[in-house]
């Protein structure tokens, strides 16, 4: 690893709670902040790990923390657009009003590269079959407004000296230890495991999704690129476009033939899809997790106890949680 010393906002949500041990097993010295609200426990304790509880709205904090970092990647947001619509004040203070000073601080603080995770949902609805980084960003919702609005904060602040690179991942699907059971693959084997039924709304719309060991594997490969290659670029990260009912039959065939599939009209018809191709040919990454490996670590991860009252705990449902914490 080029960079050795990395401060992931978000470390321990979702996705951050899977890169921040594979970026320890690849010998970096990692910091995480975190509001750490669903859990102090996500990170198993490493010599090699600091984990500091905070805000990134807290600009002192960030002061403090921020130097001897040779690297940023920016996960922390209030995730997707039911989240963010509980409190759009509290969304737009956390996903927007705290970026620039994120990027100026990281920059001034000797940061050499700033990695963000924005969403393939700037691109808005498409008709083209392969949605690629140069097409018109049209966002549907505030939540994909404001990734847009920090992409262009952030590319305005490269310079030779602050690499700034931009990821648009698909939804993420599989296990984690911070797990999330409110993204549609997941959503899924968790109703087909433990109830046996699953109800798709129409089923013919497109979704991109990225297995969580993907997604995590091209953050590796980002961080490792050469300032040359990325700097300043965006690059969309998913697996494959498929339709909402392939992905529930990839379901069944894993949890078993008995889960009943019902599928309900809907008017909501909208599909979304990108092309991955860009990060494939410049930087050779390449997703290579199938959604049923997603789907089989899940059950396997049902099977074995991880995942306790599943339908149920507010720790796996993003909305739930920030009610019960009264952050909305």
């Amino acid at each position: 690893m080029q960079f050795k010393n990395i401060f992931v906002t978000g470390g321990a949500g979702y996705v951050g709670a899977v890169l921040v041990p594979r970026l320890l097993d690849e010998g970096c010295m990692v910091t995480v902040l975190d509001l750490m609200i669903y859990g102090d426990s996500v990170i198993a304790p490493h010599p090699g790990l600091r984990v500091i509880k905070g805000d990134i709205r807290d600009q002192a904090l960030l002061n403090e923390a921020l130097p001897g970092h040779d690297a940023v990647i920016h996960l922390a947001c209030i995730s997707n657009d039911p989240s963010f619509e509980l409190n759009p004040t509290l969304g737009k203070s956390i996903n927007l009003d705290a970026f620039g000073p994120l990027v100026k601080i990281s920059r001034e603080s000797g940061v050499k590269r700033f990695i963000y995770a924005s969403s393939s949902s700037v691109y808005g609805i498409k008709e083209e079959q392969n949605v690629n980084e140069e097409m018109a960003l049209e966002p549907l919702t505030d939540y994909s407004r404001f990734k847009a609005d920090c992409e262009q904060i952030l590319n305005e602040a490269q310079t030779t000296d602050f690499t700034t690179v931009t990821i648009r991942p698909a939804t993420v699907c599989g296990y984690s230890p911070r797990q999330r059971l409110d993204v549609v693959v997941n959503i899924l084997t968790n109703l087909a495991y433990h109830k046996g039924e699953i109800t798709v709304f129409g089923g013919e719309q497109l979704r991109p999704n990225i297995h969580i060991a993907d997604m995590v594997e091209s953050y590796i490969v980002v961080l490792n690129a050469p300032n040359e290659a990325v700097a300043g670029q965006i690059y969309n990260a998913g697996y494959e476009n498929q339709p909402v009912r392939e992905l529930a039959e990839t379901v069944r065939s894993v949890v078993g033939e008995h889960v009943k599939l019902v599928t309900t009209p809907t008017d909501d018809n909208r599909s979304y899809h990108i092309s991955s191709e860009k990060i494939r040919e410049e930087l050779g990454f390449k997703a290579t997790h199938t959604i049923r490996d997603a789907v089989e670590g899940l059950v396997k991860a049902f099977e074995s106890g991880k995942l306790p009252d599943s339908l149920d705990n507010e720790i796996y449902f993003n909305i739930r949680r920030m009610q019960s914490l009264k952050l909305v």
